[in-house]
């Protein structure tokens, strides 16, 4: 049973009481079914309320719910016949991203994306989703080879940020993250990235120069973390439910702006309530999308993804 947030709690002790009074039912043989009729049904007025009416903030703890679906719950519901591949060929394998080739609908694809854990002990192997320089200069060698053999590319987006120890300093973070940005400008492949929890800084826009960016409907993409901002810009990381607000991170307010360019609808709750369910949603939208970029040559979907960010935000020529 995943743990409650804390705007579910209406929704929380209503289904208590409801599964209270059920087993009172089911142990003094009484007909209750009136009453727990009527609480369902409320139940369901009070869950379309909540779940349609979410703050920011209320998005970003659903975003970071520890038993939100990560990378590998949905190549496994998704793809078909996945072989990861390991190594950046330079200095290591970082357990942080993760990446292989499968097959999507019958078509051969090359998927990538971070990974973190839900245990502590797994936590620790992928450092908690924040990758070093050898996890996205893997994610690169494996990108050139999508690109070799003509296979589209399928990015998962969810990590707080890159790793910003004096390891992954010294082993060159910055030019990793940056080499990624270049070369994913150029590829002639059609590339597909999806938000699927947090989309934390240049760690998230490293596998982020797409044609098409999706995010799942309770995921976030920004610069910097509610926290963070709220440290630099108030001095008081407590302060961080004003910063998801103002920082306008929500697939929403992201869509609105023009940044990215599809909401995966999620199941009520979270996509955690039902993973099964989340990927038939995601299938449907990935298909689609993919049928799109399919229809381009290299030379358009090089084109494409050069115009898609030449108009994101507002400048001035002198």
């Amino acid at each position: 049973m995943s743990k409650p947030m804390a705007f579910e709690e209406p929704v929380i002790k209503l289904r208590e009481k409801i599964e209270e009074l059920k087993q009172i039912a089911e142990t003094a043989d009484v007909d209750m079914n009136g009453e727990i009729g009527k609480l369902e049904e409320r139940l369901f007025q009070l869950e379309q309320s909540i779940y349609s009416n979410m703050e920011p903030w209320d998005r970003v703890q659903v975003a970071r719910h520890p038993e939100r679906p990560t990378t590998l719950d949905y190549i496994g519901l998704l793809f078909e016949h996945f072989i990861e591949l390991h190594g950046d060929r330079v200095y290591g394998d970082d357990a942080a991203i993760v990446g292989g080739i499968a097959s999507f609908n019958g078509q051969p694809i090359t998927i990538i994306g971070h990974q973190r854990g839900k245990t502590t002990k797994e936590n620790i192997r992928r450092n908690f989703g924040m990758p070093h320089p050898e996890g996205y200069r893997k994610a690169l060698r494996l990108m050139k080879q999508a690109e070799k053999f003509n296979r589209p590319i399928i990015c998962f987006i969810d990590t707080k940020g890159a790793y910003p120890g004096k390891a992954a300093e010294e082993r060159g973070q910055s030019e990793a993250i940056a080499r990624n940005l270049f070369e994913m400008a150029g590829l002639r492949v059609p590339v597909i990235s999806i938000v699927i929890g947090e989309g934390g800084s240049g760690g998230a826009l490293a596998l982020g120069v797409a044609n098409k960016i999706l995010m799942l409907e309770n995921s976030t993409y920004s610069v910097i973390s509610p926290e963070g901002a709220a440290s630099i810009l108030w001095k008081d990381a407590a302060l961080a439910k004003q910063a998801a607000e103002a920082m306008k991170i929500t697939a929403m307010d992201l869509k609105g702006m023009g940044i990215i360019d599809g909401i995966i609808p999620e199941v009520a709750g979270g996509a955690h309530r039902n993973i099964s369910k989340q990927a038939l949603t995601m299938q449907e939208c990935i298909a689609d999308t993919l049928a799109e970029l399919n229809k381009l040559s290299p030379e358009q979907l090089v084109e494409a993804r050069y115009e898609k960010f030449k108009q994101i935000g507002e400048y001035e020529e002198i």
